[in-house]
Order: C-alpha cells, then structure tokens, then sequence
C-alpha cells in the first residue's frame, strides 16, 4: 500500500486549516471556489484476503458563479467543478470481491473529469427551476450523502446498483431537469443522455456518437418539520429508452446457458426508489449545526431483466455531537442488503445471492478543515456468496482546502 497520497492530504488539511482566516483569491464578485481532498483507507483485518490495506482518493475543484452579480441576470447560477481520482481497490485484489466497493471514492476509473458544467435558472416567484448542461444524477435524483465509506451508503442508490446507464458522480452527461417546489415539497423530472463514452478516461465536454438511449428519472420529495426538527421523504422512478440485453433469456424464450444463443432484446429498463431521513432528537439549528439523532431508510427496486443488482435497502442513523464537549463530531451506524439478481443463478442454485454489510464510524472534527473518520465494516456473505465474512478497518481522512 502506498501511503503518499493520504499523507499529501493530511499535509493539505493542516495546511489550509493554520491558513483559516486568510482572505481566498481574489475573484470578481459573484464568483467563488469550493477544493478540497478525501483519502479512505480500507483494511481487511478478518476473514478474506488477512492483512490487505489499500488506500484512495479524490481531489475536486470548483467554481460558482451568480448571474445577478457577474451579468446582470437574476435567479441563475453557474456551476463547474473537475476531479481527480487515484488509488486501489481493496475488494477487487483481495479476496472479498464485494457487490458494493469497500471504499466509495474509488471507481470510473483513476483519471481526471469534467464533473460539473451546468447553468441553473429560478423563474420569477413560480416555484420553478431549470438546469442545463453536464451534469451528474445523483446530486438531483436519489442523492444522499457520503458519510459512510462502504459504497452501500453512500450516493445515489440507483448509480450503485445500475451503473451501466445511470452514471453517478464523478461522471457527467448531457442533461436537463426541470423542479417546481410547493408548500414544503417538490416535483422534479429530468432528462440525462445514455452514452457509455462517458466513461472513458478522458476531460471532455461529450461525445458526438455513442449515445444509446436517454433516461428519464421523477421525483416527488416531502420536507416536514416534526416538533421543529426536520425530515426529508423521496419517492422516484427511472426509465431508460436503452435497448439490453435479458440476462437469462435467448432471442426464443430459451435459457441462454443452455442455447448459447443470442440474448434477447429488451426494449427500455427502469425501476423505482424511497428514502426517509427523519431528525428525532436534538435540536435544528441549520443544515450544518443539527445536533442528537437523525434516522434514515433508503430502498430501490431495479428492473430484474437486465440488472445484475436488482435490489438494495440499507438503514441507520447519524448522531451529531454524541459528546457534549465535541459538538461537531459525529457517529454514523447502518446496516444494509445488496441482492444479486436470483436469475443469475438459475443453473447454479446456491442459498443466497444477498451480501449483507455493516458500518460504524466516527467522525472527528479536528478544526474547520479537517475531519478523521476511523470506521469498521462487516461484510457477510460478499459478494452474494454465501458463507464467507470479511472485517474491514478503515480511516476516511477530508480536507476543505477552499471555503
């Protein structure tokens, strides 16, 4: 394991965290930079694969503009931001080879991109927004926060089940999403192109060919207030116009393990989502100062057709400050199931296709720019495969570099 990029974060965060206070560059008014560093260390300490540690991270780096200050134009905002990310994998060289990654900052490859490329617009007093440009689904659709660093718990759910077409951060497409926001709710339906030369490595604005569908996803969100401490409850939908291949059958209804024939076509795949977060205890003080309990459920359904992960529902809860003399620490525990496709195993039945993970963390808010987050997963059967279990330390260290 190479240690050299969490050291180069460390070194940053303590950097910039001696440096708070000092004035940020100079931009015209308007404008403002967001950077900043995040290394998850995984460290299989049981079970499969004793003794391998491995180590990835990203880099981001973005800017946001205010239309009303820097041309004139009220009620839009500008919005770009580009990645980095390094690293290994610790489930895909060990043994453990899990359905959902160990460490959720790895993947899509180890490489630059364009993440963010988008111009959103309020129209008048309506309620209503547009935005355009390169975007990625999951910070509109199914978004959730990646405290965690199992990838079970982190991000959109959808993207971590259905990957092949629905691209979560840090991979952008051509897209469009229109929300119209009432009376603590909101509506929100959104048009992404389908193209896997998203993919490639590469710092681009698009691809010209490659484009094989357009997904379509909605949404309809709840954000009441309970006793003063507030809640958020999502339901939404997918449909991708893709065409796909079944994963069991031939082009004549036959089994394809048995045919060796050509899959058959299906025409489009979709599936649906709910998440629930609730604050129960505490108080609310702004979205970053919440204190005591806060509960959450997330569950999505994907088309069984097509999706080698057809379904996953994962719970837990996060406690802001469970010490009085560390209000701004936080202890996050939550336990989930990942299933792999049963169709997958009809002419090799084994007892259970689903892999079953838990996490606890810790988070330590060292200063303003600094947070270490210690964490134990236990992951059981990974995989889908039944019988194993592997014990995974892990330490997430995240730098804010820019304000």
């Amino acid at each position: 394991m190479t240690l050299r990029p969490i050291a180069l974060t460390i070194l940053a965060a303590t950097a910039a965290a001696t440096t708070a206070g000092a004035q940020p560059p100079h931009l015209p008014d308007g404008v403002s930079l967001t950077s900043g560093l995040v290394s998850e260390t995984a460290w299989n300490v049981s079970g499969l694969g004793d003794g391998a540690a491995k180590e990835a991270g990203q880099f981001t780096l973005g800017a946001t503009a205010d239309t009303a200050q820097v041309l004139g134009v009220t009620g839009g905002t500008l919005q770009a931001s580009v990645s980095y990310r390094w690293g290994e994998d610790l489930g895909a060289v060990t043994e453990v080879r899990p359905l959902q990654l160990v460490q959720e900052v790895y993947g899509r490859g180890q490489t630059w991109r364009l993440t963010q490329l988008w111009y959103q617009q309020v129209i008048g007093a309506s309620g209503a927004d547009i935005k355009l440009g390169r975007m990625t689904v999951g910070e509109d659709f199914a978004s959730f926060r990646c405290a965690f660093q199992n990838l079970t718990f982190c991000g959109s759910q959808p993207g971590n089940m259905v990957s092949d077409y629905w691209y979560n951060w840090p991979v952008s497409q051509w897209a469009a999403r229109g929300r119209y926001k009432r009376r603590g709710g909101y509506l929100q339906l959104g048009i992404y192109e389908v193209n896997p030369r998203n993919l490639e490595k590469h710092v681009t604005l698009g691809r010209l060919h490659g484009a094989t569908g357009v997904m379509i996803p909605i949404e309809a969100g709840w954000t009441p207030q309970v006793d003063g401490r507030p809640g958020r409850y999502r339901l939404g939908a997918w449909y991708d116009t893709s065409r796909a291949a079944d994963l069991m059958l031939d082009d004549k209804g036959q089994l394809r393990a048995v045919t060796g024939a050509t899959p058959r076509d299906v025409d489009g795949r979709g599936g649906a989502y709910f998440m629930a977060e609730q604050q129960v205890t505490g108080a609310a003080r702004g979205a970053d100062t919440i204190s005591g309990v806060t509960l959450f459920l997330n569950a999505a359904q994907a088309d069984r057709r097509t999706s080698r992960i057809d379904r996953q529902i994962y719970g837990g809860a996060f406690w802001r400050g469970p010490l009085a003399h560390r209000p701004r620490d936080e202890l996050g525990f939550a336990l989930g199931a990942t299933r792999r496709n049963p169709r997958l195993r009809v002419l090799t039945p084994v007892r259970t296709n689903t892999e079953y993970v838990g996490e606890l963390f810790y988070a330590v808010q060292v200063n303003r720019a600094v947070v270490l987050q210690p964490s134990l997963q236990v992951i059981g059967n990974p995989g889908g495969a039944p019988g194993k279990t592997a014990a995974v330390l892990g330490l997430k260290a995240t730098a804010l570099l820019l304000p």
